[in-house]
């Protein structure tokens, strides 16, 4: 190896024997958003931004790689798929730590990566394959899709009113991995005399049940309604990637509906895990449902 990419791999070894991988997320999301919103970076100026581009940015720009490190496997208007080859320090370092690149990766290295991607567009998705990840194969199957927020606040809405039709409080909660629909679910609180079944829980419940996994890390929880406190400790723990909302806390609780003024991004920063918290998605069409 290189003089300078076995000190990049010594380092790494360093950072992974005396760092939390939370620690090592935060450090790594904070650096690539700094790097984003330099003075001198115009990638903010596209209109759409598209998977490539995203892509582009990330591993050419940002990184430094080479295009015959990252040969794609497949590419349209809305994903792009290839398979990651170049040296990584990471890697060696996990090797010779004798950790888990499927461990060490998702915790540490996936969100962080999301963070990139969602100053261009957080309706581009960054998604890693664990079972197709080095060492364990020869390279890493990743992939940027994009997600339409708008579509699937559509159908939260429309589990919104389901729920009211059947005399429940009406709120509704979608979640989605890559541009998969893990759950659909609204409120059953009323109807099944129980306080803790807010659509969001019944979701993250399901959700779970469909994954075999209580780890929802890379998915998306779309609510017509800002998450309460018990809901966003739930996402939290099942370590959502991020949050989604319609209408917030405090505007539902204007229009006369009991909440608990602890905002999602409040729960979500003085948690142990990192989630993107984004609100005004169809606002006006949420906010209709509770006038």
């Amino acid at each position: 190896m290189p003089d300078d990419f076995a000190s990049k791999v010594q380092r790494q070894i360093e950072r992974l024997q005396h760092c939390s991988y939370q620690a090592i997320e935060a450090e790594v999301a904070q650096k690539r958003i700094a790097w984003f919103q330099r003075p001198d970076q115009s990638a903010a100026r596209y209109d759409h931004p598209t998977p490539r581009q995203a892509f582009d940015l990330l591993f050419f720009d940002y990184m430094g790689l080479a295009p015959d490190e990252l040969p794609i496997v497949t590419e349209t208007d809305t994903e792009i798929v290839w398979q990651s080859a170049n040296p990584c320090p990471t890697l060696e370092a996990v090797k010779a730590l004798g950790l888990d690149t499927r461990t060490v990766c998702r915790t540490a290295y996936e969100k962080s990566t999301q963070a990139f991607v969602s100053q261009l567009d957080p309706q581009l998705r960054f998604l890693r394959s664990y079972e197709e990840i080095r060492p364990y194969t020869p390279y890493c199957l990743e992939r940027i899709v994009r997600v339409d927020f708008e579509a699937l606040m559509r159908l939260a809405i429309e589990e919104a009113r389901a729920s009211r039709q059947e005399g429940n409080k009406g709120y509704g909660a979608v979640i989605v991995l890559e541009q998969r629909i893990l759950a659909q679910a609204h409120d059953t609180a009323v109807t099944q005399r129980d306080p803790s079944l807010h659509a969001e829980v019944n979701a993250i419940r399901q959700a779970a049940r469909v994954l075999g996994d209580s780890n929802l890390g890379g998915a998306i929880l779309f609510s017509t309604c800002e998450p309460c406190p018990m809901c966003s400790s739930l996402a939290v723990w099942a370590n959502l990637t991020t949050l989604v909302y319609g209408a917030s806390i405090e505007e539902t609780a204007a229009l006369g509906k009991a909440r608990i003024h602890v905002s999602a991004a409040e729960i979500v920063e003085k948690s142990p895990v990192m989630i993107e918290v984004m609100g005004g998605v169809l606002q006006e069409e949420c906010l209709a449902l509770y006038r």
